[in-house]
């Protein structure tokens, strides 16, 4: 598949702008970058690739974003399996423990988890991270 679909939710633009370098990276790696919020991916494409990326911030006690992203992270827990996925997102107070329970849940569903970790960054992204999730695109276009 010539195309990585890079499927998040922000609330403040930290993590949309994160999309977005990925989205730059995998374009570097000479791949299509379909980058949009969680409510206008089609579920089918989804399915379909063998690599994507997944964004969402820490909200609340360290956890996924519980109106759309949650539900959305559910329904793609139901076909994970076999599937490589970047993970990433911002955080403004805590250690990041929402993204290792989110890696837990997306490796116990069988899939991938790109890089090892997902990226993650406090508050807006700076240039290193920036750079991390350019890296991440690259990657998954790698795997497409």
């Amino acid at each position: 598949m010539d195309k990585v679909i890079v499927a998040y939710w922000s609330q403040t633009g930290n993590t949309a702008a994160m999309a977005a370098a990925i989205g730059e990276g995998i374009t570097e790696a000479g791949k299509e970058a379909v980058v949009t919020d969680i409510s206008s991916v089609s579920m089918d494409d989804l399915q379909a690739a063998s690599a994507f990326a997944l964004g969402c911030p820490a909200m609340g006690a360290e956890v996924l974003e519980e109106g759309e992203m949650e539900p959305f992270v559910t329904e793609v827990e139901a076909f994970a399996s076999g599937k490589k996925i970047g993970l990433f997102g911002s955080y403004g107070w805590g250690d990041g423990q929402w993204m290792r329970d989110w890696e837990d849940r997306m490796k116990a569903a069988g899939a991938t988890v790109v890089g090892g970790e997902g990226v993650i960054c406090q508050e807006t992204p700076d240039d290193e991270a920036l750079e991390n999730c350019k890296a991440l695109g690259k990657e998954l276009a790698a795997l497409a």
